[in-house]
């Protein structure tokens, strides 16, 4: 039995080399995050077919990022359907764990389906869900101002907590209406998510409520932009909770990837770290989230990530490394069908 994998650079990827050894394994020379490939990024389109067999033998649950992992906008990635329904038929318990909040776990569940997915609302862990179910958790019994879209305000709206702030703000972006507008006295929590109508009336009246230092200040996640699907680059929720914090002069509490609310809410699923993959397209989120969790990694590079940034992260040593790493998540249907 193979012990570690042994990393190779070829022709800017990788290639492995099974290294057999009967006693103490080498210290592995750059960390990743979990158990089977803990010293090397393995290609799967270079491993051979008992390394590929291994490596599906050793999960039980698979956690998929959505946007840039199985699709980019509203088109699916090629494959990736086909790749989450095998998982499927193979017994892995599968959830959706995205952090885009413009849509209800229910929503989320139609996308999916209508995009060839087999999922169910209970299946997905939304960002949007998150806030709803952590400020349930606590009792808040308070109005939210929310920086956001619907997908936040019905999730809310579904365990009864009232908000106010979706969609483009009546007050105008000129100094003497902001300051005369009036805020809402039964405020007593921000939260801040992607909101394609943000404004700077809109991060004047976050920073006026969470002047208070009761006021409650919650993000969604901290993503820099979303993935890629032209020469256009559109910020992420990230650049508005920064603004927001600036602004306000205080640190939001994250909800979304890589933070440990994810991880508390995942435990009572009852999964084995050791015999979990976390898939996604980004690094500095979902790799490290899986990292942080103990899970397996896998990284496609439909997303965020691009091959030249994990090589720069590689030729660094700098993690979060993926354990495992493929074009597209469809082509582990090419490798176990060859």
């Amino acid at each position: 039995m193979f012990r570690r994998f042994e990393k190779c650079v070829k022709s800017n990827f990788y290639y492995i080399s099974r290294i057999y050894c009967s006693g103490k394994a080498n210290t592995p020379v750059l960390k990743t995050s979990g158990k089977m490939f803990k010293s090397a990024v393995l290609n799967l389109q270079e491993a051979n077919t008992d390394q590929v067999q291994e490596f599906l033998n050793s999960f039980d649950t698979v956690l998929s990022d959505c946007d840039g992992v199985l699709w980019i906008n509203n088109n699916a990635v090629p494959g990736s359907a086909e790749a989450m329904n095998y998982f499927r038929k193979l017994g892995k318990k599968i959830f959706y764990v995205t952090n885009n909040s413009t849509k209800t776990r229910s929503e989320f569940a139609v996308k999916a389906q209508q995009l060839g997915f087999i999922a169910e609302p209970e299946e997905i862990l939304s960002t949007a869900y998150l806030v709803a179910h952590y400020l349930k958790g606590i009792g808040f019994r308070k109005k939210v101002y929310l920086i956001g879209s619907n997908g936040i305000g019905d999730e809310l709206k579904a365990v009864g907590i009232r908000h106010t702030g979706v969609g483009p703000d009546n007050v105008k972006p000129d100094f003497k209406s902001m300051t005369t507008a009036e805020l809402d006295p039964e405020v007593g929590a921000v939260v801040v998510g992607f909101d394609e109508h943000v404004s700077y009336p809109k991060f004047m009246k976050a920073a006026s409520y969470l002047a208070n230092e009761e006021c409650l200040f919650v993000a969604t996640n901290t993503d820099e932009r979303f993935p890629k699907s032209s020469t256009i680059i559109i910020p992420g929720t990230g650049t508005l909770v920064r603004a927001v914090e600036t602004c306000s002069e205080r640190k939001a509490l994250v909800l979304g990837k890589p933070n440990d609310y994810v991880r508390k809410f995942l435990e009572s699923f009852g999964l084995d770290p050791a015999r979990t993959l976390m898939i996604g397209d980004r690094c500095n989120t979902d790799i490290e989230f899986g990292m942080r969790c103990g899970f397996q990694t896998l990284l496609v590079m439909t997303g965020v990530t691009s091959e030249k940034d994990l090589e720069k992260m590689r030729n660094e040593r700098r993690p979060p490394l993926p354990d495992v790493v493929l074009p597209k998540l469809g082509d582990i249907l090419n490798i176990t069908s060859s």
